[in-house]
């Protein structure tokens, strides 16, 4: 791992422009070096599928909408070794995938598993919160999975249930975006305790709003459609994500 300095870095404010050259460097870095992009992938879409697989064995499918809206959620864990890529392709250092995933691992001890922690409670926090949801609204109607459901979901009920739960949702989806989308990369930058992580990346977030929740808006969207089909289109939309994330990290900070 290579040397990091103390603390928090300052914050300085972004551009639209930021967020575009962001999103051209990360598909530059992904063009450039495919093979850690896909092999961080290749494990979110595995536990996308698992997570798909598991619902239809245990009959439960109905679950799976929920699911699939708080499965990008945690995805930031994947992202970590294609900021440490994007890292070293600027610095100019060798881009081993062993070396990388080296990096990755060394985290399990430090600050990173706290935040982590974090995410998942509010993933798992929203996933129970989304069955109270369910139940208040749908609770008494008829169903057994997604496909022979539908009728139910176009229902009043369901109508005001996938309102409700997109307004509860988009709550929950904004704070884990406004304390990762800086902090996590941060943790890869700079030596911090994930406090100081959480607090400088939310206190950016909640100066600028508009810009970085459009951000955020366009991850969210973006990881939704490749979803469709059976989550193969993270493939590329994950390490292109990842890598801008860690270039508009670097844009938005000073050391």
């Amino acid at each position: 791992m290579h040397d990091r300095p103390n603390g928090a870095p300052s914050v300085r404010p972004i551009s639209f422009g930021d967020i575009t050259n962001s999103l051209l460097a990360g598909w530059r870095d992904f063009r450039a070096t495919p093979v850690p992009g896909l092999f961080f992938a290749n494990f979110y879409v595995l536990g996308g599928l698992i997570m798909t697989w598991v619902t239809y064995v245990t009959g439960s499918t109905f679950w799976l909408v929920l699911a699939v809206m708080g499965f990008p959620l945690v995805g930031a864990f994947a992202a970590l070794g294609l900021y440490e890529t994007s890292r070293r392709r600027a610095a100019g250092e060798p881009l081993n995938l062993r070396e990388i995933a080296g990096v990755v691992w060394a985290h399990k001890v430090g600050q990173l598993p706290w935040l982590a922690v974090i995410l998942v409670i509010l993933f798992l926090f929203w996933f129970f919160l989304g069955h109270m949801i369910f139940a208040l609204f749908l609770g008494l109607s008829p169903m057994t999975n997604v496909h022979s459901s539908t009728e139910v979901y176009l229902s009043a009920n369901g109508l005001k249930m996938f309102g409700f739960g997109t307004a509860i949702g988009a709550v929950f989806a904004s704070l884990t975006f406004a304390v990762s989308v800086l902090g996590m990369p941060m943790f890869l930058d700079r030596d911090v305790d994930f406090v100081t992580a959480m607090i400088t990346s939310f206190q950016a977030v909640a100066a600028q709003p508009v810009l970085y929740l459009a951000w955020g808006v366009f991850i969210g969207a973006v990881t939704l459609i490749a979803m469709i089909p059976a989550f193969l289109g993270l493939f590329i939309v994950l390490p292109v994500l990842g890598h801008a994330t860690w270039h508009l990290y670097k844009a938005a900070t000073r050391a």
